[in-house]
């Protein structure tokens, strides 16, 4: 500002609206794209499980001939959802059950409850879980402790005289 003759200042020249006005749809334009950059990703991870199906596949567990009448085994077979990189974490198992000559029943090994492993107890022909004294019957269903629900079941067929599990993603409550 520059003084007028008379002392007071001048008062300065004003700036140029427009520039002023596209500085600030830059900068809020440069601030949503970083946002934007950060968000994508984000909501990308959440959604996408939501939108992905399950995978399912069928697994060979062993000839029908290896597995008496009335006995439960431990089986185990490479989950669907494994990734290339697995390894070992790719096994998964599950408690077969040879009903009669044609019927099985596949049981998931994890309580439902908090997962952990059940064993069975061919004894009391009972699945016991170490972790917090969950009990099941032999059919699944809960016999005490705090499992919420009965043990989860896999499809089970014989093809071609081999027994096979599907193998999909159990949920665990």
């Amino acid at each position: 500002m520059q003084p007028k003759g008379d002392g007071k200042p001048e008062p300065a020249a004003p700036e140029n609206p427009g520039r002023r006005r596209l500085l600030e749809v830059v900068a809020v334009l440069a601030g949503a794209a970083a946002a934007a950059v950060v968000a994508l990703p984000a909501i990308g991870f959440l959604v996408a499980p939501i939108l992905r199906s399950s995978p399912r596949r069928w697994r060979p567990v062993g000839s029908v001939d290896h597995f008496d009448v009335g006995s439960t085994v431990l089986v185990s077979f490479e989950d669907a959802s494994s990734e290339a990189w697995a390894g070992v974490t790719a096994k998964t198992g599950a408690w077969l059950r040879r009903v009669s000559d044609e019927e099985f029943i596949a049981f998931a090994i994890n309580c439902t409850h908090l997962g952990c492993p059940v064993r069975w107890e061919d004894g009391p022909k009972l699945f016991m879980c170490p972790c917090h004294g969950g009990v099941y019957h032999a059919d699944g269903s809960v016999a005490a402790g705090p499992p919420p629900e009965s043990l989860r079941r896999y499809a089970v067929r014989i093809r071609k005289r081999e027994v096979e599990i599907e193998s999909a993603p159990l949920p665990i409550t």
